[in-house]
């Protein structure tokens, strides 16, 4: 594996990246999985010294002092050598290809891809990071035999039960409106700084499809990255994004607040390609409605991400990313606004008549 300064071909290190990434069925008996969640426990606990470790891997991934204990150590200056021993140790535990365990790596993505991508440009060794983040990358690619994930988008111009076409009608096999949701995955054994985005990118899709099992501190740190990615954080604080309308200006008013002091936000700002804002906004988008009221304090900080990402697209001038974060935003708008909140299918008493 590669460190990340290195953006040429190099061969990988043998520590790490030189090991075989593959996924096999789980067919191992109850008794294996015991034993390999004892031994990742027992391995857990030589490693965070600080606090005790719980018994069982359901106690370990809603543990807030042990997630805190690993917090910290992550976030030590060396956290991504690749000789770091709680990286071995994620690495090795995704590796077994227990569920449980596996999903108590995946709690750690956000912490992790938001450290290695804030530290890319200090041109330090993360080839820790990288070796966790190629192990999701892997398994992803192996699960999806590296074909792309596409939805059928449907075509206003075909007759439905709910409308009638206008138009001539088309043919179904000849005119599909297929979207991509994630492209096709080509096997890496390195990171290299044209994969990186799309590595860490695929890292998120995978969160993402276990987010519902996710514990709120998750969450809150994935929102924390995205602001400092964004450049915008604390931006929100003082002003808050206006989405923009056909009608008004509004969206250039905004991009030169983002152009505004910028220098002094600056920590941690990354480039934003497609590959990484696409999974970021699926993220926030289930941190914004997906939790139906239940945790304000996640949806909030979802709310300040957003604004930061949607902030970042106007500066960029990204259409793409524009669109979709200040889609979200309006999203929000609409489901805070008390006259959206009148459930049309309850039968008022006003218009019972009593017998």
């Amino acid at each position: 594996m590669s460190d990340f300064s290195s953006s040429h071909d190099s061969p990988p290190s043998p520590a790490i990246a030189g090991d075989s990434v593959t996924t096999v069925a789980n067919d191992s008996s109850p008794s294996d999985s015991n034993a390999k969640c004892q031994t990742a426990i027992q391995t857990l606990a030589s490693i965070v010294t600080t606090t005790n470790i719980p018994s069982t891997i359901s106690l370990l991934l809603d543990d807030d002092s042990v997630s805190a204990a690993i917090s910290s150590l992550l976030h030590r200056p060396d956290s991504g050598a690749g000789d770091n021993n709680l990286c071995r140790w994620l690495y090795d535990t995704f590796q077994s290809t227990e569920p449980s365990l596996q999903l108590l790596v995946l709690r750690f993505v956000p912490l992790i891809a938001g450290l290695y991508l804030s530290r890319v440009p200090l041109r330090q060794p993360q080839a820790g990071f990288e070796a966790v983040l190629l192990a999701l990358y892997a398994h992803e690619t192996t699960s999806r035999a590296g074909q792309a994930i596409t939805v059928n988008i449907p075509d206003l111009s075909h007759p439905s039960i709910y409308h009638e076409s206008k138009g001539p009608t088309k043919n179904n096999s000849t005119c599909l409106n297929i979207a991509v949701i994630s492209s096709t995955l080509d096997p890496h054994g390195t990171v290299r700084s044209t994969r990186r985005a799309r590595i860490v990118g695929v890292a998120l899709e995978l969160y993402y499809s276990k987010i519902s099992r996710m514990p709120r501190e998750s969450k809150l740190n994935f929102c924390e990255s995205c602001e400092k990615w964004a450049g915008q954080n604390g931006e929100t604080e003082h002003s808050r994004a206006v989405i923009p309308t056909l009608s008004d200006d509004s969206w250039r008013d905004e991009e030169n607040v983002a152009i505004v002091g910028r220098s002094e936000r600056d920590s941690g700002r990354i480039p934003l390609p497609w590959e990484l804002v696409q999974p970021i906004l699926r993220i926030l988008g289930h941190c914004l409605m997906g939790l139906k009221g239940e945790d304000r304090e996640v949806a909030e900080a979802a709310n300040k991400a957003c604004q930061s990402l949607y902030l970042r697209s106007l500066h960029d001038i990204n259409p793409k990313a524009i669109l979709a974060a200040g889609s979200l935003l309006r999203l929000r708008e609409m489901a805070l606004d008390p006259k959206n909140q009148i459930d049309h299918t309850d039968i008022s008493n006003d218009t019972v008549l009593s017998v």
